[in-house]
């Protein structure tokens, strides 16, 4: 990304649009410490989190800062060895020092938030594509993150499981929960977000409300992209 310039709200759901290539997946990944820069800040919680000219190449700053991010894949990224149950208290006990007992009640409300309690034993390579992702989810939550990444995360679904998923998420946005979303779905991007940003050849190109992004946007470039996506008029 070149020029990036943004900011966000505790309550914010910032969905992150534009075509493939346009850095969108990158920016989630320099956010979770997987990608460093080479230039400018990120602050988190009113602290630096990531400084592209620190002696660390640009990765997080504070651990615990870190852990407060917590990211969901397209991909899933569940450990294929390990159970349901075994793949959700793992961090936490390692983070947070919680005891397997401790960790595995809170494993078990999450599990049933998301309807999935009666998975708690099963392997990954046992649950469908929908049950992966919100088991992924739920994952992710265990840390009690403060902000919240998810990139594309429906898009390796049957259509069926996307509505699944995307319950669960906005179900975190009606709680409140700060999220940043990479997504090429756009009749779910119009539904959760608070703000909209397109971005093309690395840059942001134009930001706003949904109602604006998507019925009158501004810039050309924005308009085509819709404009091949939607079909608008």
């Amino acid at each position: 990304m070149d020029h990036l310039n943004l900011d966000m709200r505790a309550d914010d759901r910032l969905v992150i649009i534009g075509p493939s290539g346009s850095g969108k997946s990158s920016l989630l990944r320099v956010m979770m410490g997987l990608e460093s820069i080479q230039g400018g800040t990120i602050s988190f919680q009113g602290k630096s989190y990531i400084d592209g000219n620190a002696r660390n190449h640009g990765k997080p700053l504070d651990v615990r800062l870190q852990t407060q991010v917590g990211m969901v894949f397209q991909h899933y990224t569940l450990f294929p060895h390990l159970s349901v149950l075994s793949n959700l208290i793992l961090a936490p006990m390692k983070v947070h020092g919680l005891s397997k007992v401790q960790a595995t009640e809170k494993a078990r409300l999450f599990l049933a938030r998301l309807g999935l309690e009666s998975k708690l034993n099963a392997y990954p390579s046992q649950l469908s594509g929908g049950q992966k992702q919100r088991v992924a989810i739920a994952r992710a939550l265990m840390l009690e993150p403060k902000l919240m990444l998810f990139d594309e995360v429906t898009s390796a679904l049957d259509p069926e499981m996307v509505t699944e998923v995307q319950n669960v998420m906005m179900q975190l946005a009606e709680e409140k929960m700060a999220m940043i979303i990479v997504t090429h779905d756009m009749h779910f991007a119009r539904n959760i977000a608070s703000r909209v940003v397109f971005c093309a050849n690395g840059k942001v190109v134009e930001q706003g409300p949904p109602a604006q992004i998507f019925t009158q946007p501004k810039e050309p470039r924005t308009r085509e992209f819709l404009e091949k996506v939607l079909h608008l008029d």
